[in-house]
């Protein structure tokens, strides 16, 4: 937790090494529900002298009020947050005077994921199985205003057709089919009819091109348009 990798530098050379000696320590925020991942994020950035931890936050609610209170260089984040979703959480601190440079680490690596991060204003991607060294490299790029996506993260940009358009109960019906509920089983959840279910079930195929429900649970996985946490 925490190395096929591409950074984007001010000569655009992969790679390209950062200097940092003379400069003052790049000021750390971390946002992330785990413990223990705080806890072996914070080991892998105190053994570097470039990189100080100034707070933390165990939800998206306390990360925004500790990010408006310390005013970091750099904030690393979880898209999977209590309270408020890591989406929304980089919306906003981007909106903030000082917009934040916002490195997301998480374990969601669908293609969907990946651009609606980038989209609200993440400078770098990286999954929780990335190394120590690279998120290192990750924050000190970001630090001086550099994108830093690995091969794997552009990749899955490349590979990305453009978004499903489902209506709020069509993405119900979707979470449904992913969880193997029958149609009288949906129509029980959602309290709607079970002809209803049908015709939200046959719209939603449709739009994602899937000829039947496991294709479809297949494909929003592989999207992150629904996730199992």
């Amino acid at each position: 937790m925490y190395g096929d990798q591409e950074v984007e530098s001010a000569t655009e050379r992969p790679g390209y090494p950062v200097r940092t000696s003379g400069l003052k320590p790049i000021r750390v925020l971390l946002i992330e529900d785990h413990f223990l991942a705080r806890m072996a994020l914070q080991s892998v950035l105190a053994g570097h002298s470039q990189i100080k931890v100034v707070g933390e936050a165990s939800d998206g609610e306390q990360g925004i009020e500790q990010f408006r209170a310390l005013k970091p260089d750099v904030v690393v984040l979880d898209l999977r947050l209590p309270r408020v979703s890591g989406f929304e959480v980089i919306v906003a601190l981007r909106k903030m005077a000082q917009p934040a440079r916002i490195v997301v680490l998480s374990n969601y690596h669908g293609s969907e994921d990946i651009y609606r991060a980038v989209r609200s204003g993440a400078m770098a991607y990286l999954t929780k199985d990335a190394s120590g060294e690279e998120v290192i490299n990750a924050i000190r790029n970001v630090a001086r205003d550099l994108r830093y996506l690995p091969r794997v993260a552009l990749d899955r940009l490349a590979e990305r057709t453009p978004a499903v358009e489902l209506t709020p109960r069509e993405s119900e019906v979707l979470v449904c089919i992913t969880q193997g509920l029958s149609n009288r089983e949906i129509a029980e959840a959602l309290r709607i009819a079970e002809k209803t279910v049908r015709i939200h079930v046959s719209s939603v195929l449709d739009k994602m091109g899937a000829r039947d429900r496991t294709q479809a649970t297949i494909y929003a996985l592989q999207r992150g348009l629904v996730h199992f946490d």
